[in-house]
């Protein structure tokens, strides 16, 4: 029966509207009901759905349909409770191409996908090694799709992104717990990243940011018990839950009642099996497979550790040379991996033997005939039984799961011993592995992982490294033990990366390990260096003594090896590891010291970058509906924002060569370097602003906004390692010395006298200017909480980014970004600005 609702105000929403919305985007007769009732009716908190049965669209298209967008871009009422960001945190990498495809696909039939700033709904892939330029995160006004794995968008949320410019963690970290809606996937397989996404929603109930976000845990295999961390327990028993009903079962039986026969293995994994390249429980692995492969269809070998999914493939390449057999698992670069998920998905399966490890588990649109799988805990069998069969294509003649127990003295690595011990207690007895069989067999415990509390969500609110460099690690929150990740690179050089100058690695290059893959690397080879960018002192530092640490993003030479393009990542791997793309050398490493914004070309007066910079934070604040307050706030600390720019030592720089116009200049043609080391103006305009307006409302709050607007000056205060010291034991910080002076300015009507700059704020406790600016901050975080704070931090920002994109036209940002073609004279000049030594016949000779 046609069903008609009253939808975000407006009336005559029927179901039959929806279902027709539904099929020009999937091109699909129809959607199965529970989809129509996410549709239709307010956002659950928890989605628990049988694998198979199209949640990835069910939400994503529920999510467009509130948003208002119809096919062809017209717009209807907006649901309030929608936010205008949906981000999918994903457990897997192999799951972000594939969500992000389809998703394109859905979008591209609606006519609604675009690029930021075109009005449309943009996608967006999180996965560390994006370009520094700003894309999704200079329009917040807009409606956008965040695809990501828990690492990548669990640190970012945590103010710690791994694979990002540490100068841009509170914006995505803003943008993230504002106006978003968070979906997570196969939340069975996220470990402490399950319970910091509980503990992350609890928080932002109690300390509500500046705009509305909710999250939407979803799974075929969901205990809520999971998510009563110590803050959100009382949250748990009000959470509301959606799942399928008689009709989606009526409509999904062949897939439901898939024909699954399932048989143990008469063989077990042994004690040793890691190092077993000769003979053992490999080969009788390898024999077993080929036994039960059809050559008329695929089968899918699932193993819990990568090494063994990598020695077992090398079996099969050898004993089936001309087949086009695939190994998958997260240890390959974005390149190969690419190209894997492509061929996964497009390439004939008939007689095709898949090698996998957890990699596939959850959400990869995969189904074979013949699933071999070790024993795993019994949501991660159920997901990987999903794997077999899953269209219920082979239900005439039946498909096949054989599993593989552990012998009582081998290593359950990455799983624990009861883990399995339950699994094997769950499947004693089963002979069929058909999904509505098992849906409801779901008791795993509690997940007993590291907790965020709300004092290390607070710490982590500064993202000032300590003096040797190094950051917090939030690796206990973002993923469970046994997995710990780091992203390394490789580049041809000899023994320093700093010569020739090596640049940010482009995402491409990037390849996820864990700690103990790269131990086995440099055991295998006690040459085997790894360099780590100091933002500090603005070149590659060899770790010797330091152990790597998750989050990081290491570089090592390509001689050294380490990988296969076949493979992945491989410690016994020793040939020369090819480069995956070209990077430039020209490409600039972030450095505390630079900012490629601050290097525009084209001279704009500084009286005209205040006034441009107000009013685009005017017309932000505007779009985005802010609070009166707060918008007078972020627009006052628009208009100061770059006062410090007078000061004599910015004023000298932008004067270092004869095409400067005179006057006080934002930008300039000029690419010298500043004469004190780590001068930061932001500072000098915090100092310069705060004299004149100390005591006025809001005073701390504009002053942190000033502060804070290149993300390098913002809750503490103190002088660098390497800093020049100021003369006559003045006190000194970031170049700023104390009694430096600020000249007059005045910008739309308003005038900021003259100053003379204090720095009585490093200072611990009272002092002339009164509170230290430690406290002041410290009062912020306390009076407006994480959320709303860096929200009205990235308010400016990207009032601040606008202003300069426009004064440069959007062809010379794309340029001075390193995104489109420059001149060579322009090049070299940049290239002498960061590597002074290189010469006309270096740079010739580099192209």
């Amino acid at each position: 029966m046609q069903r008609t609702v009253t939808l975000f105000g407006y009336l005559g929403v029927t179901d039959m509207e929806y279902e027709r919305f539904f099929g020009e985007s999937t091109g699909l007769e129809r959607p199965y009901p529970y989809q129509v009732r996410l549709a239709m009716e307010p956002w659950p908190d928890v989605l628990n759905v049988p694998t198979g049965l199209g949640k990835t669209s069910a939400v994503t298209l529920a999510w467009i349909w509130k948003r208002g967008w119809r096919k062809g871009g017209r717009r209807a009422g907006v649901d309030s409770d929608t936010p205008r960001r949906l981000v999918w945190c994903l457990p897997m990498r192999v799951l972000v191409d594939q969500t992000a495809t389809a998703l394109r696909g859905w979008l591209n039939s609606l006519e609604i996908l675009g690029e930021p700033g075109e009005g449309k709904i943009s996608i967006h892939l999180l996965m560390g090694g994006e370009p520094d330029l700003h894309t999704w995160a200079e329009y917040p006004e807009e409606d956008a799709v965040l695809v990501g794995t828990q690492d990548m968008l669990l640190s970012r949320a945590l103010m710690r992104g791994y694979g990002m410019s540490r100068y841009l963690w509170p914006v995505h970290f803003a943008l993230l717990h504002n106006d978003t809606l968070w979906v997570f996937d196969e939340v069975q397989l996220m470990g402490a990243g399950l319970a910091t996404s509980a503990q992350l929603e609890a928080f932002r109930r109690r300390y509500p940011g500046a705009k509305k976000s909710r999250s939407l845990w979803i799974s075929a295999t969901l205990n809520r018990d999971w998510l009563s961390t110590v803050d959100f327990r009382e949250e748990r028993d009000r959470l509301k839950s959606l799942t399928i009903g008689a009709a989606d079962r009526q409509l999904a039986t062949s897939r439901l009642r898939a024909v699954k026969r399932l048989t143990r293995a008469p063989f077990t994994v042994p004690r040793k099996t890691e190092n077993d390249k000769t003979g053992g429980y490999l080969d009788t692995l390898c024999k077993a497979v080929l036994e039960h492969h059809r050559s008329n269809a695929q089968t899918l070998v699932i193993l819990n550790r990568v090494n063994r999914a990598q020695e077992l493939f090398r079996r099969l390449q050898e004993r089936r040379p001309t087949r086009v057999d695939l190994l998958l698992h997260a240890r390959f670069r974005p390149a190969e991996r690419a190209r894997l998920v492509q061929r996964l998905h497009k390439e004939t399966v008939s007689g095709r033997i898949v090698v996998a490890t957890q990699a596939v588990e959850a959400g990869v649109d995969l189904s074979a005939r013949t699933l071999i799988t070790e024993l795993a805990p019994w949501t991660a069998l159920v997901q990987r039984f999903g794997r077999c069969n899953r269209y219920g294509e082979y239900n005439d003649e039946g498909a096949d799961i054989l599993w593989i127990d552990f012998d009582g003295e081998s290593d359950p690595q990455p799983y624990t011993g009861d883990e399995l011990r339950r699994a094997r207690e769950q499947l004693s007895g089963l002979e069929q592995a058909c999904p509505e069989d098992l849906s409801s067999s779901v008791d795993e415990p509690f997940l007993i992982t590291a907790v965020l509390r709300k004092r290390d969500l607070w710490e982590l609110f500064n993202t000032d490294p300590d003096l040797s460099g190094f950051d917090v690690d939030v690796s206990d929150y973002v993923r469970d033990s046994g997995v710990p990740h780091l992203r390394v690179f490789w580049r041809d050089f000899e023994d320093d990366p700093n010569e020739p100058p090596q640049g940010q690695p482009e995402r491409a290059e990037l390849c996820p390990v864990s700690l103990s893959q790269l131990k086995a690397l440099r055991e295998r080879n006690k040459d085997v260096g790894l360099w780590i960018w100091d933002a500090l002192a603005g070149r590659w530092k060899k770790l010797t003594r330091e152990e790597p640490m998750p989050g990081m993003t290491l570089l090592l030479r390509a001689a050294d090896g380490g990988y296969h393009s076949e493979i992945g990542f491989d410690a016994s791997c020793r040939e020369a590891v090819p480069l995956c793309s070209s990077p430039s050398p020209l490409s600039v490493s972030e450095s505390y010291n630079e900012d490629w914004r601050s290097r525009e070309t084209r001279p704009v007066f500084l009286v005209d970058h205040l006034h441009n910079v107000a009013d685009q934070a005017r017309k932000l604040c505007q779009a985005m509906d802010e609070e009166v307050s707060h918008a007078a706030a972020v627009v006052s600390a628009a208009r100061w924002h770059d006062l410090g720019k007078a000061h004599e030592v910015f004023d000298k720089t932008m004067h270092a060569c004869p095409e400067a116009p005179s006057g006080f200049l934002a930008k300039s043609p000029c690419t010298g370097r500043h004469e004190r080391p780590f001068f930061r103006h932001e500072l000098a305009s915090m100092l310069g602003w705060l004299t004149l307006h100390e005591g006025e409302p809001d005073a701390d709050l504009i002053a942190y906004l000033i502060a804070a607007h290149h993300g390098k000056v913002r809750m503490s205060l103190r002088a660098l390692p390497d800093e020049r010291p100021a003369p006559d034991g003045r006190r000194f910080a970031r170049g700023i010395w104390e009694g430096d002076k600020l000249p007059a300015l005045t910008c739309d009507g308003e005038n900021n006298g003259g100053t003379v700059l204090a720095l009585d704020l490093m200072e611990v406790g009272r002092s002339a200017m009164g509170r230290s600016w430690i406290e002041r901050t410290q009062n912020l975080l306390a009076s407006h909480g994480p959320f709303k704070l860096a929200w009205l931090e990235t308010l400016v920002r990207i009032a601040d980014w606008r202003a300069s994109r426009r004064e440069q036209g959007s062809e010379a940002w794309e340029a001075i970004a390193g995104r489109a073609p420059r001149s060579g004279e322009s090049v070299l000049r940049e290239t002498r600005h960061f590597h002074p030594g290189v010469s006309r016949t270096d740079f010739d000779a580099r192209g």
